[in-house]
């Protein structure tokens, strides 16, 4: 009932940014933690970035100097803008909502020369 939705994603050369961004749907009556995951072949899945109900964030250590997640107008939304990519970030990227446990589909980006 509650439904996450991730864009942005894509191809792009080392170096590049993208931003990637989620939107929520449905029965949601607060604001809550949320977060984004990753899963490369072969790789368990990791959290990226995760901002909680007061606005608190925090990041995977491997992106935390490359990766900035905000919130999207008071909403149940965010996005996470992506610096100095490199191939490792290569991955399905998961939008989570933790009240819920709702998860996204998931959204693929391609890091590649």
């Amino acid at each position: 009932q509650v439904q996450l939705v991730e864009s942005g994603g894509g191809f792009v050369q080392p170096g590049g940014s993208l931003r990637l961004s989620c939107a929520a749907s449905g029965s949601i009556f607060g604001i809550y933690a949320m977060g984004w995951y990753r899963q490369a072949p072969g790789k368990e899945r990791e959290l990226v970035a995760r901002v909680d109900s007061g606005g608190a964030t925090n990041y995977g250590d491997s992106v935390k100097d490359r990766f900035t997640i905000s919130r999207v107008n008071a909403k149940n939304a965010m996005s996470l803008q992506m610096n100095s990519l490199t191939p490792e970030d290569t991955a399905v990227y998961y939008c989570n909502m933790e009240y819920y446990n709702s998860w996204g589909r998931g959204i693929q980006v391609t890091v590649s020369s």
